[in-house]
């Protein structure tokens, strides 16, 4: 999925306007035909229908896409000089609307909801159990285990190797806590694939001969490296009780005890971790008495079955990850040199094999994980993020709805939705378990008839049983899991993950959002209407895939709430104004032709149309992308105003008829006055129009603001500037004769009391019922935001 070629994301935004351009499109051909008809078909006709196409091209509104583009350039800015979310960055132009109209926001959990720094906070032993305030304890029994076995090999010098051998079978019956914990963190010291690190202090010349003969063992010298952050976090708990990984190559790895002992082992095999087995293990000789011994750790789920009986063991796992901490199961089986030997020819043998090899090599593994003992159980905590539950309470109370699609355990995901979702509400749960999976069409439809029957409970189900639900009933249950509080889906593959953000796009066509800090959750993210990355641990693969990244969870909630409200409200009443200003001068000309017999006359000449749509109008129409209706800080105190964006009100049908009737009401007073009050000449037409037309958009742009920035003064008095200035010199600049905007205006008339009364009453009766209106439905039904800011 990462290779795959990501799609391109066209938002909703763009979409809706896509339907409406084909309205106006409509629109335009039903008018020169009707304008065409009305003139009875005389003549060539079909010549007479291309020039009102072209007269009234204006309805189509080319602008838009130049306007919404710079728009859209222009929130990008802003988001990433917010200082409230340092570091957010946005890697596409396109959607930044897309934040403000989200209702399903799917996060992976480590790295994205948590820090992925990872603590050990508990060992179980079955019988005992030490937690932070106890490690001393622990320590105590390494310091006194080794100091015995120092000890016996110091005073068995010549008979050390027979006397170690028959140690770890001697207690037969019940072996004593400090012998329990010696195994056990020698166990956790050995079982992993962490490699430590030495930086050369001296090394001047860069030597590596020198830093190779005068290594520095200290701990503070020391740092390891491992894929996972819980190996290190175990590594590093076994140095701080006292036993210290100091160093590993591809055939050993040498152990320092409390006493200064080295202890060497010798790799014989080693088997790494992966997602299909969910366990790691290693099989280790020791020099001094040559035993050989294969540890294994891995999830509760996975070893269980591979342990000896125990009755202590799932109970303590559940234990562990309702307080949220990532378990992880260590046991050991002793092997004798006969069988060490079986082991690795048949092992050997497999992995020779031509057909089925890797299915036989996990077949001989297999053949030694059986009735393994036990050692201990661990837990290792993944703090959260800060911020984070406020954050999803945040968006919960916003309406969007959080799933975590993470690759986690099962039984972690139990504690994730009452780490996160709400602090004030509890939420029943419904599991499909791996030890009760779903595997067939019948388990599926038991498994959603029980879950129907269940009212505002959190589903928490593994990837295997998801892909039987959605193989026999997908609708069904997509269905079932949208009415959920919170939905947790564990184990998923990255493949999963991009299938589970298509089936709600597909069935439930509303905005979905991606967030994912790895490069499993790049499938998820490319998948998405909005993708977000987080910069964390494990690198910037997610973060440079996304459509936009953040360096904490915590900032989505300001992306989000403020800045996708905002980039929503002000692309809406961008794009219609320039909608408006196209409509109102096709509805002028319209006017004009239909008084003038039909004529397909123009009744402004080239000029004057370029500066309408770019110095005389742009500024102010652009402006409103500095508008906001409500302040970031009320927003982010009631996101519930975030609920009324998602149902699409801003621009619709309704609001695109609105504006419709506004063009068409206000082009109509424009041209009719016109052409009522002038006196003698057409060129006062003209004026008296034009200049109404200017006043007419500036007052609509105030109108619509409803904060203002005093760039958005600068613009509207900018552009009255520029076509007063244009009124003086342009008649000088282009001479009388042409056919340009000097032959058509009289300097004369335009600086007599005449001509202003005349424009000022035209554009009084075209805008203040507007503003008339504006007060009576601000005032009788005023919106939700302005019963929070009055």
């Amino acid at each position: 999925m990462n290779t795959s070629n990501p799609k391109n994301k066209v938002g909703l935004l763009d979409l809706e306007l896509n339907r409406l351009t084909k309205a106006l499109f409509l629109a335009l051909v039903v008018l020169s035909v009707v304008m065409v008809a009305l003139q009875g078909f005389v003549g060539p006709w079909y010549r007479y229908l291309f020039r009102f196409l072209l007269l009234f091209s204006y309805i189509i509104p080319i602008s838009l896409r130049v306007n919404l583009d710079m728009g859209k350039a222009a929130y990008g800015w802003m988001i990433m000089k917010d200082e409230n979310i340092p570091g957010t960055v946005v890697r596409t132009s396109t959607i930044p609307e897309e934040l403000g109209r989200l209702v399903y926001l799917l996060t992976d959990k480590t790295g994205t909801l948590t820090q992925n720094e990872m603590v050990f906070k508990r060992l179980h032993l079955g019988t005992v159990s030490y937690g932070t305030d106890t490690m001393d304890e622990i320590q105590n029994h390494i310091m006194s285990s080794y100091g015995q076995v120092q000890g016996q090999a110091s005073g068995n010098s010549i008979s050390s190797t027979p006397s170690r051998k028959v140690q770890p079978s001697a207690p037969k019956v019940r072996k004593t806590v400090s012998s329990r914990i010696h195994e056990a963190v020698k166990a956790i010291a050995l079982c992993h694939n962490v490699t430590p690190v030495y930086e050369s202090r001296a090394g001047v010349n860069g030597e590596t001969e020198y830093t190779e003969a005068d290594q520095d063992f200290s701990d503070e010298n020391r740092t390891y490296q491992a894929s996972s952050p819980d190996e290190v976090a175990l590594v590093q708990w076994t140095e701080s009780v006292g036993l210290t990984l100091i160093n590993r190559d591809l055939t050993s790895m040498q152990l320092k005890t409390p006493g200064g002992q080295i202890l060497t082992y010798y790799i014989l095999q080693n088997f790494p971790f992966t997602s299909e087995s969910k366990r790691m293990g290693i099989i280790v000789r020791e020099e001094s008495t040559g035993e050989i011994t294969f540890y294994m750790k891995g999830a509760d789920v996975a070893m269980s079955s591979i342990v000896q009986y125990n009755d202590w063991l799932e109970e303590e796992c559940g234990n562990m990850a309702r307080e949220g901490l990532r378990t992880l199961v260590v046991a050991k089986k002793s092997l004798t040199e006969e069988q060490y030997q079986d082991f690795e020819n048949r092992y050997n043998q497999a992995k020779l094999s031509i057909h089925d090899r890797t299915l036989k090599v996990a077949a001989v593994v297999e053949s030694l994980e059986r009735e393994m003992e036990l050692l201990c159980l661990t837990g290792v905590e993944d703090q959260l993020q800060a911020d984070v539950r406020p954050t999803l309470e945040m968006l919960r109370n916003a309406g969007i709805k959080c799933w975590a699609v993470c690759f986690f355990e099962m039984e972690k995901g139990n504690c994730v939705p009452k780490r996160s979702p709400s602090q004030t509400q509890t939420f029943e749960f419904h599991r499909v378990t791996p030890k009760r999976p779903v595997s067939n069409r019948g388990e599926a439809h038991l498994e959603l008839n029980a879950f129907r029957r269940k009212h505002d409970c959190a589903l928490v189900i593994s990837g295997d049983s998801l892909e039987v639900c959605l193989k026999y009933y997908e609708h069904e249950f997509v269905e079932l899991a949208c009415q959920c509080p919170a939905v947790v889906c564990c184990r998923c593959s990255p493949t999963q993950k991009a299938q589970i953000v298509k089936l709600l796009q597909q069935h439930t066509g509303k905005r979905t959002c991606a967030i994912g800090d790895g490069g499993n959750d790049v499938s998820m993210i490319q998948a998405a209407d909005c993708g977000i990355g987080i910069v964390g641990k494990e690198g910037k693969q997610a973060s440079l895939a996304a459509d936009f990244s953040v360096t904490q969870f915590k900032h989505i909630g300001r992306l989000l709430i403020v800045h996708g409200r905002n980039s929503y409200k002000r692309s809406a009443a961008l794009s219609q104004f320039v909608i408006h200003r196209g409509l109102i001068i096709s509805t002028m000309q319209a006017v004009f032709s239909s008084v003038f017999y039909f004529a397909s006359v123009p009744l402004y000449q080239g000029f004057l149309m370029v500066g309408y749509a770019t110095i005389y109008t742009m500024f102010p129409v652009f402006s409103l992308v500095l508008d906001q209706d409500v302040k970031p800080e009320t927003a982010l105190l009631y996101p519930e105003l975030y609920k009324d964006l998602t149902k699409g009100r801003s621009l619709s049908f309704k609001t695109f008829l609105i504006w419709v009737l506004i063009s068409v009401y206000q082009g109509g007073i424009l041209m009719y006055g016109a052409l009522l009050l002038f006196e003698s000449e057409f060129v006062h037409v003209v004026a008296i129009s034009f200049t109404a037309l200017i006043l007419t958009e500036l007052l609509m742009v105030a109108l619509t603001i409803r904060t203002w920035h005093w760039l958005m003064v600068l613009a509207e008095f900018f552009s009255l500037g520029s076509y007063v200035a244009s009124l003086a010199f342009l008649n000088a600049y282009f001479g009388i004769g042409r056919v340009s905007l000097g032959s058509f205006l009289d300097v004369t008339f335009i600086t007599t009391l005449a001509f202003l009364w005349k424009v000022s009453a035209i554009t009084v009766v075209s805008c203040l019922p507007l503003y008339i209106l504006k007060y009576l439905k601000r005032k009788f039904s005023p919106p939700s935001y302005s019963k929070l800011t009055s």
